[in-house]
């Protein structure tokens, strides 16, 4: 067992480690996301930026189920959005909304976009999560809402109008579309979009419920430091990690 202290991520000895390491954490995230319900037909995608290349990202392969990923399976794209390393097609979307958040944002390594359930259902109101929760405070004061649906995203041009919506945060709610959530590491990443797509659920469950109270500005703002944080992200990740290699060891090929 590595290091799981939630102060200490893993050292590397060289790049490919480095790498691999990377890309079995985002086969892992998309079996992941799988065992979620995040699948909606060829939709949805994550992006790894190469640990030695930072203009190159690594994607799933569009057409391929989540539920099938395999490390070896993921293909790397350049900024043009060409395959440089892989035999399958890109999603077209994914380079779009992707390329233009690693782009204006060099601190983020990794990005995360499915059509989940609820976190399309809770796009339709147009508003940012409240902190009716512990966990919902992970994003209190550091999501934004894409106010603007316009159809698929094929352009870049509407991909940095996302990117320019995500501002500095972890987080954005696209309106009638869905999540993306960004971090540090695949793994913080990937923890964002399945803690917020929950988090949407919840309140979805607790308006439908009656007249929820949410948390303080105080405390709420007191939460996200300590709930919210890159490492707290990361680390959080990491028994969904241990339980998916565990039941599907396949991944890690």
């Amino acid at each position: 067992m590595s290091d799981r202290r939630p102060h200490k991520f893993p050292q590397f000895e060289s790049v490919d480690a480095e790498r691999m390491h990377m890309k079995q954490r985002m086969a892992a995230a998309f079996r992941l996301f799988d065992r979620f319900g995040f699948n909606e037909g060829v939709a949805g995608h994550l992006t790894g930026r190469d640990p030695e290349h930072p203009d190159l990202f690594w994607v799933n392969p569009l057409g391929m189920s989540f539920g099938q990923v395999r490390a070896s399976d993921l293909i790397c794209v350049d900024r043009k959005g060409e395959v440089v390393v892989g035999d399958w097609p890109v999603n077209t979307a994914a380079f779009a909304i992707h390329s233009q958040v690693h782009e204006a944002r060099p601190d983020v390594n990794a990005a995360a976009h499915t059509h989940s359930p609820y976190g399309r259902a809770f796009s339709t109101l147009g508003k940012p999560l409240a902190p009716l929760t512990q966990d919902a405070c992970a994003f209190y004061g550091d999501h934004a809402v894409f106010d603007d649906y316009t159809g698929v995203v094929l352009d870049v041009e509407e991909g940095k109008r996302i990117a320019h919506a995500l501002g500095g945060t972890k987080a954005c709610i696209l309106r009638n579309h869905g999540l993306l959530t960004v971090g540090e590491t695949v793994d913080e990443a990937a923890w964002w979009f399945i803690t917020m797509d929950r988090s949407c659920h919840v309140q979805l469950m607790a308006d439908a419920a009656g007249d929820p109270i949410p948390i303080d500005h105080e405390h709420a703002t007191l939460t996200q430091t300590q709930v919210g944080t890159h490492v707290g992200g990361w680390f959080s990740f990491q028994p969904l990690y241990d339980k998916i290699v565990a039941d599907q060891p396949d991944l890690l090929d």
